[in-house]
């Protein structure tokens, strides 16, 4: 829960069982992904929304489980310097 608090926000996949649905990158202002690789395969899937919306990479690798430590260490750290821009 990193944005609680600050940021509605919604979390998805784009390589698992539910993949995340052109409704639901409809929602965001601003998507965030882990790796280029995701935004290439965003705009591979849905090139119309990808046009419009913008998409950033924190170029973290997508190799941890969910709620990892060492992966809500690199997000905190990666977050914060966007804040501060």
């Amino acid at each position: 829960m990193i944005f609680k608090g600050k940021f509605k926000t919604k979390s998805a996949g784009l390589y698992n069982e539910h993949p995340v649905s052109r409704q639901e990158l409809l929602w965001p202002d601003i998507i965030i992904v882990m790796e280029d690789r995701q935004r290439s395969e965003i705009a591979r899937r849905f090139p119309d929304i990808y046009l419009k919306k913008h998409i950033l990479s924190l170029d973290i690798p997508d190799i941890y489980s969910y709620g990892h430590p060492q992966l809500i260490h690199l997000l905190k750290s990666k977050l914060t310097k966007l804040d501060t821009r």
